[in-house]
């Protein structure tokens, strides 16, 4: 059976991330995976683009039952530090929205500068672990053969996107050492609805997107909202489906620079023929507008012309332009989820190493631990950091 110092299982970002710095170090390392490509969630990242970090990094863009346990991975491992690591592979990069950063060369080029990390790693692919045992070390029995480590690492990322074979391995792990963890939940994920909102709101108008605040639970993300054949997403959405439980409401401002009961007010006494509808074209796509007139109202208003429209209508209207409240029936789900929100419990685990506490020489990286970020480079971020750290002293 063959000995290493340590095994990684999972070579997505955290993983290679992990395996590379560990070998730097001189450790005799074996990264495994089941699937028969290392990096697939980086290959289709960014739309291929891969969003690798974001300028921002900061704590509160992360979700955890402890808000404090990334701080310290964050803060020894910055997105400078994966910065300095691209352009050294001689790869550029360009800032979209938001501080988000994407890789002038596409995933593959980012992919293929962490392999080279690796070189002196052993990687092997089309290996499932089908069982783990522990005495003195951590004994692996796999599809390919058994294996024996010091110091095992799992790196296997959440359950989101299960036809590219993501599930919860890291928690089943967790279990088996009696080391608690928090089922895991999709998240940046479009939110669905019941069929009779549909009809109401969204019917015939999927594929259209206007800028919005969308808030829930006390957070808020203005970016893009997108209409669905089953309810609404686009980056704002998928931001505030991170926070949002089942039953709660979100409000969603739809004109979030002004306040709309006095511009629609205004907008009567300066064009008093101008139907509704024109006026609420001026920052919604025609059909939205008049559906937003229609349904918002409930009197079918969006024909009439202004002066026409009772001067409490409008308020009315102005009011739900600003604060439209839906409550969403559900998500997507894994299906689409880009992330997951829970993971092993980090009061589990050392801040510092990402080392269990109970159970020595086992680390959990990435995804699968208790920490999911905003949409926008700050999940790549997390795996980057938090498998450095883990690489420093596995």
């Amino acid at each position: 059976m063959k000995q290493y110092d340590v095994i990684v299982i999972g070579a997505g970002a955290a993983g290679l991330m992990c395996a590379a710095q560990a070998s730097k170090r001189g450790r005799k390392v074996l990264l495994l995976d089941k699937a028969e490509k290392a990096g697939k969630k980086i290959l289709i990242s960014g739309g291929g683009r891969c969003n690798f970090t974001n300028l921002y990094i900061e704590p509160g863009a992360y979700i955890s039952r402890n808000p404090h346990f990334c701080k310290s991975a964050l803060s020894r491992y910055t997105q400078w530090d994966f910065i300095t690591l691209l352009e050294g592979a001689n790869l550029h990069w360009t800032e979209k929205t938001l501080g988000q950063l994407f890789c002038d060369e596409k995933s593959s080029a980012v992919l293929n500068m962490l392999l080279e990390e690796c070189q002196q790693v052993d990687i092997q692919l089309s290996t499932s672990v089908e069982k783990i045992d522990h005495q003195a070390g951590y004994t692996l029995i796999t599809n390919q053969g058994g294996f024996q480590t010091d110091s095992l690492v799992i790196a296997t990322g959440g359950a989101s996107i299960p036809k590219m074979g993501a599930t919860d391995f890291g928690l089943q792990i967790a279990k088996q050492f009696g080391i608690k963890s928090i089922p895991f939940k999709p998240a940046l994920v479009p939110l669905t609805f019941q069929q009779n909102d549909i009809d109401r709101y969204f019917k015939d108008l999927s594929g259209l997107a206007v800028d919005a605040l969308v808030c829930c639970n006390n957070q808020s993300f203005r970016e893009g909202v997108l209409i669905t054949h089953r309810g609404i997403s686009g980056p704002a959405v998928l931001q505030i489906s991170s926070y949002w439980q089942k039953g709660d409401a979100i409000s969603i401002n739809l004109l979030p620079d002004f306040e709309a009961s006095g511009w629609l007010l205004a907008m009567r006494d300066k064009h008093p023929k101008f139907e509704l509808k024109t006026i609420l074209s001026t920052y919604f796509p025609k059909r939205l507008a008049i559906r937003l007139a229609d349904a918002l109202t409930d009197k079918q208003l969006s024909g009439t012309p202004l002066n026409q429209i009772r001067k409490d209508d409008l308020t009315a209207l102005g009011g739900k332009l600003n604060h439209w409240v839906l409550t969403p029936s559900g998500t997507e789900g894994m299906r689409t989820a880009e992330v997951c929100v829970g993971g092993v419990n980090t009061q589990e685990l050392s801040s510092k190493t990402m080392e269990s506490i109970q159970q020595k020489s086992l680390y959990f990286v990435g995804e699968t631990l208790d920490v999911a970020g905003w949409l926008g480079g700050y999940n790549f971020q997390w795996a980057w950091s938090s498998g450095w750290a883990a690489g420093q002293v596995v």
